[in-house]
Parts: structure tokens; sequence; C-alpha cells
């Protein structure tokens, strides 16, 4: 690769690495102020998550083929805008149900920052080259959670929660400003010109027909549920279950993260190493493990903080292999139609989010239901990678 193509493979990084960390920012920001916010409004908090995930997964489903048919750029300038509305709107709803409806137009918008991250990737780069740059901008991605509960619980001693969202507003107005020097990656040229426009759609038709590229996107759709699960129930698990302050919270949560740009950054190495599935096949077994023994320290009655944080560290840290390999992997099979396979891999990997909510609210956030739910997503992840190929 030449030095021109360097700096602009290094400021895509930037770039894009800072438009993923605003979606996680939406999601990990706010964590600590999620108990104060249920006693204020009154209602259940966890379907800011739900609704959020919701929109997230839907919306992405219609930007794929948009970006496909006008390119990438445009799309993105569209979400970041529509993001910062629904920020304000957040940050001036005084009930949940105006709060989860202006989370879902934010979600609206937010969810074009990782879907077409992902097809600007696949443009420009081909398959272990794009699992490696995948990683490196999970490892840039991963900074955003570690700052994310800091900057909320220090927003809280200070303000209120509604200034997490007036925080999430300005970073968006910055980012739409960077974009201005993001160069398109998908020229006419090679866009999908199907007539009438909304043909563009039977492109999912073709991504649910193709075995390996469902096998891949469903093996981190299935890790998603236990990401997301761990992300809705944490901040009960860790302050009102083990009485950890937010402050400490944030530093428990972080070290999670640590362990997710770790592997990142190995796994930047192991793809020119190892094929995608045996990468696949030995993070989900570890993931599985892990879960296993946080099951069987709860049922025996273990409920020490390490018998908890232990496991879920290494659950948590296979995200950096797993997350970016099966992506790479998925899109390498379906390259002239990146934006819809990228939108529909969003679409299901943040859409599982919504089914650990909705799970979580029906069970409850309690030890041994969450232990459950992380078992049988880690193993459904698992199973997807013993699947034979036809």
């Amino acid at each position: 690769m030449n030095s021109n193509a360097q700096k602009i493979k290094l400021s895509l990084l930037l770039i894009l690495g800072a438009l993923l960390a605003v979606t996680s920012l939406a999601t990990d920001t706010y964590l600590p102020a999620m108990p104060t916010m249920a006693s204020q409004l009154g209602g259940n908090v966890e379907l800011t998550i739900s609704g959020f995930l919701a929109g997230f997964s839907i919306a992405q489903l219609v930007w794929g083929p948009i970006s496909d048919r006008i390119g990438r750029k445009k799309p993105l300038v569209i979400g970041m805008v529509i993001f910062i509305i629904g920020s304000i709107g957040c940050a001036l709803s005084d009930n949940i149900t105006s709060l989860v409806i202006w989370r879902v137009f934010q979600a609206i918008g937010a969810c074009t920052a990782p879907m077409l991250g992902r097809a600007i990737v696949r443009d420009l780069f081909q398959r272990q080259e794009a699992a490696r740059v995948l990683s490196l901008l999970t490892l840039v991605l991963a900074i955003a959670p570690i700052l994310g509960p800091f900057l909320g619980a220090l927003i809280l001693e200070y303000f209120n929660w509604h200034g997490i969202f007036i925080m999430l507003a300005i970073i968006g107005g910055l980012l739409l400003i960077a974009l201005h020097s993001l160069p398109e990656t998908h020229p006419p040229q090679k866009r999908v010109a199907t007539y009438p426009w909304y043909h563009s759609f039977s492109n999912y038709r073709t991504l649910l027909g193709n075995g390996t590229f469902m096998r891949y996107t469903l093996c981190v759709a299935s890790f998603y549920v236990g990401v997301y699960a761990f992300v809705t129930a944490s901040p009960y698990l860790y302050i009102e279950y083990f009485h950890i302050p937010p402050k400490h919270f944030a530093w428990l949560f972080s070290v999670n993260i640590l362990g997710v740009m770790t592997l990142s950054l190995v796994n930047t190495r192991l793809v020119s190493r190892y094929t995608f599935d045996h990468l696949l096949k030995t993070a989900s077994a570890i993931a599985f493990i892990a879960i296993l023994g946080l099951g069987f320290m709860t049922v025996i009655g273990l409920h020490h903080i390490l018998a908890v944080a232990i496991p879920l560290f290494i659950f948590f840290s296979m995200n950096g292999i797993l997350a970016s390999t099966a992506t790479a992997g998925a899109l390498d099979r379906v390259p002239e139609m990146a934006g819809s396979g990228a939108a529909l891999i969003g679409s299901l990997q943040y859409g599982s989010g919504v089914i650990s909510s909705i799970l979580l609210a029906i069970f409850g956030s309690h030890l041994i239901s969450f232990s459950l739910i992380m078992l049988g997503c880690t193993f459904l992840s698992f199973a997807c990678m013993w699947v034979r190929r036809k």
C-alpha cells in the first residue's frame, strides 16, 4: 500500500472510529444514570435501551440499499443530523414515553455510522485486510465504552441526566463537521441501479439465501444477545446487587473493554495465520465455557463479585475476535451488495439487543436469569460455527 493509501486508511480509521464511538456513547454514557432516571421518570428505563436498539436495527435495513444506490457519504451526513436532533429531544424529555420515542429517533440516525463503516471497509479492502481494519476499528471503538460511563458519572455529579444527552448532541455536531473530509468510497460506476428503486430491497432475499453469509451473521448476532444482556443488566448487578458506587462501576465496566481492545489488537495478527472459521470456533467456545463457569458458580451459591466479574470479562473480551472476523467473513461473500449486507448484519446484531432487553424485562435482572440468558446465547453462537457448509 502506498503512502497516500496509508494516509487515507488512517483518516478513515479516525473518522469511522469516532462515528462508531457516538453510537456506543449513546448507549454506555447514561448507564450510571439509569437507576436515577428510573426513580425520576417512574417507568421502565430498560425500554430506552430496547427502543434505541429496535430503531437502530430496523432503520439499517432501509439505509443499506440506499447506500448501495446513492453512495455512503450522503446517508452518513443525513444520519448524523437525525442523531443530533434526537439527542436534543432526549435532553428535553420529562417522561419515559417521550424519552423512548426520542431514543428511537436518535437511533435512526446513529445506525448509519457502524453499518456504513463496515460497508466502507469492504469497499476499500479485501478479506484478510478487511478483517485487520475492522479489528483496528474495534480497537478505536472500544475507547468509547471506557469513556462513556466515566463521562456519565461525571455529568451526574455536577449536573443531571439531561446533560448527558446535551453532550451527545454537541459531539454529534463536531463529527458532522468532520464528515466533510470523508471520501466517497462507493462511486457511481459501482452502485446498484435497480428500477424501480424499491427493488433494491430484494438484496435481502439473496442474502438470506446465502448459507455462509448467514452462518457468520447469526454467529455474531447470537453473541450480541449476551453482550446487550450484560450492558443492560450490569448497572443493576453491580450497583444494586453488589452495592458498587457508580464511579467504581465505571471502572469495572472499563476493564471489560480493555479485554476487547487487547484481543482486537491480537486479532490483527491472528487473521493472517488462521482461518476465519478456526478463530470464530475458538472464540465462541471460550465465551461459552466462561459463561458456563458463571452459571455453575451461581448455582452453587458463590455470589462473590469476582465470581461474576471474571467470567464476564472473558466473555466480553471475545468480542475483540468474534465481531470483526465474523463481519469480514460475511461481507467477503457479498462484495457487490456490501451496504445491504452490512445493514442485515447490523440489524440482526443490534436487534438481538432488543431480544435481551425483553428477556431481562420479563425474567428480571437478577443473577440466575441473567446467567441463563447468557448461557443460551453463547451456546447458539458456538453452534452456528459448527453448522456444516453446503
